[in-house]
């Protein structure tokens, strides 16, 4: 389970200024919890731990079975919430250099989620000489990233494999009924996964979003879908020991108090597309109607050696959310005789509580340079940590966004970019 401390803010803000928002996460949870709330047509991801669809969830350990045994590498194409989630359980449960890594599952690379033509270029070429199968994720088919690729790769796949091949190499997750993508993935013979229509993107990692790419990347997806069940029992309670109201309130009273950025900041460099998935949940959230902290992220110690000063000395807007893992590493530092680095002083100690003392340190440090912080401690890294993660996160931030005024299931805003483009580029009708 996540538990959130947040005495590291009292020097800034009352316990008062904090607790009297009890009322309002209250009713935020009550919204969240009866989908009678701005949005609440897609707040289907709430109970989405406690009813999960055996069948659905078979067919795709069954479809991943077929991606390792047919493919070394597997091509995942979407964009925001269509991969954010599958990566950042990816890189955080088998480590960024999880493709460097001798394992008993396919290569994953990740593509449609950029309009560079240099990136695509390498993506295919990367996957030219390999048996490749692509997993394309889009509710609609028709977002320009994601479809420029998969037009890309799927004449590639016909290219080395003929049409039935290319067929039996695509994953389409998509609409149950509608879109373009649905429309092609029917016509042609695709497997096909639903995108739940009571969920929007940012918060699908836990359907087969996240879930075909995560099992076929060798993660056991049973386990991620526990630590979530476990988490929203957790959850559940209605009061001010519940976690996430914690993290929500106390958010939402240094906004209020003026601060205007929030740094998400962990110390273990697997977590870092954790953090661009949460920048995408908390920012398309609550970023509207000129509301909204803004969410950054830094990669503690080596962000320490770049942002740290401004952290510390720089404009006082900032309140820091640290996330800190349990760890138990074998790794003990060893000792050299000459001593000549100075650091015989931690000769036998592990790099868990060296890290762990970094963290310590840093936090004291912000506080004492004015940085309100509040810390979300977790278990060790595995599966059932990064399900509880995720739905601490989703409930939080559906909570925060209530609390702070605002539809947190829609993204008006996007929408403008893409007219702008589209009229650019010659699109009928723009």
């Amino acid at each position: 389970m996540v538990r959130s401390d947040i005495s590291g803010i009292f020097p800034f803000i009352s316990e008062d200024e904090v607790f009297l928002l009890s009322k309002e996460a209250s009713r935020a949870h009550e919204l969240l919890e009866s989908g009678s709330g701005a949005g609440g047509e897609y707040a289907g991801w709430v109970r989405l731990p406690e009813k999960t669809d055996t069948g659905e969830l078979e067919r795709i350990l069954t479809a991943a079975e077929r991606i390792k045994k047919s493919s070394d590498t597997l091509v995942v194409i979407g964009i925001g919430g269509s991969y954010l989630g599958a990566r950042a359980a990816i890189e955080l449960l088998n480590s960024p250099e999880h493709n460097l890594v001798k394992k008993d599952a396919p290569t994953v690379i990740f593509a449609g989620n950029n309009l560079s033509g240099s990136y695509l270029k390498r993506m295919l070429d990367f996957a030219y000489d390999r048996d490749f199968s692509v997993n394309v994720i889009s509710k609609s088919g028709t977002t320009t990233e994601p479809a420029v690729a998969f037009r890309f790769f799927r004449e590639l796949l016909v290219e080395k494999y003929g049409a039935a091949g290319a067929r039996e190499r695509i994953f389409a997750t998509t609409d149950r009924s509608h879109g373009a993508l649905r429309k092609m993935a029917d016509g042609a013979g695709y497997e096909t996964f639903a995108v739940p229509e009571d969920i929007g993107g940012r918060y699908s990692v836990l359907t087969a979003v996240g879930l075909l790419p995560i099992a076929a990347a060798g993660i056991d997806i049973k386990r991620i879908l526990k630590g979530a069940r476990l988490e929203r029992e957790a959850l559940s309670e209605r009061s001010e020991k519940n976690d996430a109201w914690r993290y929500a309130m106390a958010r939402q009273a240094l906004y209020r108090s003026g601060k205007k950025i929030e740094i998400l900041a962990c110390f273990e460099p697997e977590f870092r597309y954790m953090a661009e998935w949460w920048k995408q949940l908390f920012g398309e959230s609550e970023g509207k109607n000129g509301k909204g902290l803004f969410p950054a992220s830094v990669e503690y110690t080596a962000d320490l050696h770049s942002m740290g000063q401004y952290v510390q000395d720089g404009e006082r807007l900032l309140l820091e959310t640290f996330v800190s893992f349990d760890s138990k590493d074998e790794l003990k530092m060893p000792g050299d005789g000459k001593n000549l680095d100075g650091l015989n002083y931690l000769t036998g100690r592990s790099l868990s509580d060296i890290n762990r003392a970094a963290l310590k340190a840093t936090k004291e440090a912000h506080i004492k340079g004015g940085v309100p912080c509040i810390e979300l401690s977790t278990g060790e890294i595995n599966e059932e940590t990064f399900g509880a993660l995720v739905y601490f996160f989703e409930f939080a931030c559906g909570l925060s966004g209530y609390m702070g005024g605002v539809n947190p299931f829609d993204q008006p805003g996007v929408e403008e970019y893409k007219r702008n483009m589209f009229r650019l580029l010659g699109k009928p009708g723009f």
